[in-house]
């Protein structure tokens, strides 16, 4: 287990907050549960980072960040920190993949095979 890209290690910790949020900042029903679930599903796709480096789990997390953002208004969550906790936190892990991605080799490998079109 090795850790190839800083901002593994950064989601990591977001996951983390994620899932102690609801305790530290008191959230309750629907809010608690889905800031775990996406806490965990942060933490777990940075661990797989970890564990087998590619590309492909930075698609993943940004489903979870998008998922974070947009949850406060599916889900009705009450205004204040439980609404910040999830947006900001949603923000800061699509950030980190998207920087991810950009600086990736393997990733910038496959984009160049795959969509880089010669001019001419």
């Amino acid at each position: 287990m090795r850790i190839q890209h800083w901002q593994d290690a950064a989601s990591l910790l977001v996951g983390v907050w994620l899932i102690a949020s609801p305790f530290a900042l008191g959230f309750s029903g629907a809010a608690l549960w889905i800031s775990i679930a996406l806490g965990l599903g942060v933490v777990l796709f940075a661990l797989e980072a970890f564990i087998i480096p590619s590309y492909l789990e930075e698609w993943g997390e940004m489903l979870m960040g998008a998922a974070l953002v947009l949850a406060p208004w599916t889900f009705g969550y009450e205004q204040g920190p439980v609404t910040t906790s999830s947006v900001l936190g949603g923000i800061v892990v699509i950030a980190l993949a998207c920087w991810e991605l950009t600086t990736d080799r393997d990733f910038a490998t496959w984009w160049h095979d795959r969509w880089h079109h010669r001019a001419g």
